[in-house]
C-alpha cells in the first residue's frame, strides 16, 4: 500500500479489530503510517446481509480517510 501512496493514490486497508494490534505492529516495523478502518469481528462466517450492514457502518469512515477529510 505504501508504494500505490507514493504513486499519489490514496489508500484505506479495512481489517477486523481483532488485528489492531497487530496491524500497528506491522506497521511501525515497515516505518508505514496508512490509513485503517476496522470493523467488528469475526466475518468469515456472516450472512450476506450481514457483511453488507459492516460495509455499510464503515463506507462514511472509509470514504473520510479516502478523501483525507480524517485523520489515520
Amino acid at each position: 500500500m505504501s508504494e500505490i501512496e507514493l504513486r499519489g493514490l490514496p489508500t484505506v486497508f479495512v481489517a477486523t479489530v481483532e488485528f489492531v494490534d497487530g496491524a500497528e505492529r506491522q506497521q511501525a516495523a515497515l516505518g508505514a503510517d496508512l490509513a485503517a478502518v476496522y470493523v467488528e469481528h469475526p466475518i468469515q462466517d456472516r450472512t450476506d446481509a450481514e457483511m453488507n450492514d459492516i460495509a455499510e457502518r464503515a463506507t462514511e469512515e472509509l470514504l473520510a480517510k479516502l478523501v483525507g477529510t480524517e485523520e489515520s
